[in-house]
């Protein structure tokens, strides 16, 4: 792995839990050390952070939250007082125009000839006056790191210079160290769903217990995971598909026996951290159409993208899925080639320490 010679900052609003390895990961690839500045969520949010990080040197701020839905903006205190103290090389930052100190601890690098890489999800397309306020909000970047080819456009369609954007694609785990589970050239009896993630509104597992169950080979469908919704959704089961099998939260080896025993791993709903790691598993994937970090990892020959809140779309297209057992293996192969070479956090560091010196270079 190629490092970088300097000493690193990092920004984030919060610190997820999931995000933890790739930092420690990025910070071993660092010289001269790295240090991590966050806030906490607002309590609503639900978001499981954590302050444990082997590697990385982690700062804890303050985030004063204001408004809320689309007019959510948050201040983190204590920024300055960081990069005073950490004194870093070059910093890398969240490129999102809500956060309301980004732009003083940019001008607190630039004063002192620093690099200073925005890290965002892309830039959805704006007009007049908002599309000015974006490119001008870019330009105070020396590079922009994004999620997804998708958000990569976006920016260059901003005109960001294309020499200075890099893709890393989303990840939250490493390369998979253990081999593709063998599975046998028919279903055991019947065809194996898996969901895993956190049960809210948004994740439409109630579109799933209804696909189930209007497919004929009727599948063994297991959900994996907590949260507010469960007891809804075991009620709608017991009307619906009362073989659906809810076992709770799992997480880390405890979830491996799920992904081994699965055929087929679905999301019908946004957001969802374990597609990765279902196709570490050699599962094909359905997943619903987001903000464009799927793009670059469920494609064709590994999977579905389908429209969310599509009934209809996920019912075909499960049905597509189970109707032919030799090319869902084939795409489940296809599936842990893409983590085990392509889409990891190892793959993610080398792009930001790419980035980071080839700016230095510069």
């Amino acid at each position: 792995m190629n490092r970088f010679p300097g000493r690193l900052a990092v920004q984030q609003r919060v610190l997820p839990t999931y995000r933890a390895p790739f930092f420690d990961l990025l910070a071993s690839a660092c010289d001269g050390g790295m240090s991590l500045f966050t806030g906490l969520p607002r309590p609503s949010e639900g978001i499981t952070t954590t302050d444990q990080l082997q590697i990385t040197n982690y700062q804890l701020g303050q985030n004063i939250h204001f408004f809320s839905g689309s007019l959510y903006l948050c201040y983190q205190r204590g920024l300055i007082d960081w990069l005073e103290n950490w004194n870093p090389d070059a910093l890398i930052v969240e490129a999102n125009p809500r956060y309301l100190s980004t732009p003083s601890a940019v001008k607190w690098m630039h004063k002192r000839d620093r690099l200073v890489i925005g890290w965002g999800l892309g830039v959805p397309p704006v007009h007049g006056i908002r599309e000015r306020g974006r490119i001008a909000f870019l330009r105070q970047f020396d590079a922009m790191i994004s999620y997804s080819q998708r958000g990569a456009d976006e920016y260059a369609n901003l005109s960001f210079p294309l020499d200075n954007l890099f893709i890393a694609h989303n990840s939250v785990s490493g390369s998979p160290t253990w081999l593709m589970p063998d599975r046998p050239d028919a279903f055991n009896e019947r065809p194996c769903v898996l969901f895993v993630g956190r049960l809210q509104f948004r994740k439409n597992v109630d579109l799933l217990l209804g696909a189930c169950a209007e497919i004929e080979s009727q599948p063994r469908l297991i959900i994996v995971g907590d949260g507010p919704e469960r007891n809804q959704l075991e009620s709608v089961a017991k009307q619906v598909y009362p073989s659906a099998e809810f076992i709770g939260a799992r997480h880390g080896a405890e979830l491996k026996p799920y992904f081994t025993e699965a055929d087929l791993f679905v999301l019908p709903g946004t957001g969802g951290l374990a597609v990765q790691e279902a196709m570490s598993y050699g599962l094909p994937v359905i997943v619903a159409q987001g903000d464009g970090t799927q793009d670059d990892l469920v494609r064709s020959g590994n999977g579905w993208q389908i429209p969310p809140d599509d009934f209809g779309a996920l019912l075909s297209t499960m049905k597509d899925a189970l109707s032919d057992v030799a090319r869902l293996r084939r795409m489940g192969e296809e599936s842990y080639r893409i983590v085990k070479e392509e889409i990891n956090i190892e793959k993610m560091v080398e792009t930001f320490v790419r980035a980071l010196n080839q700016l230095t270079r510069k």
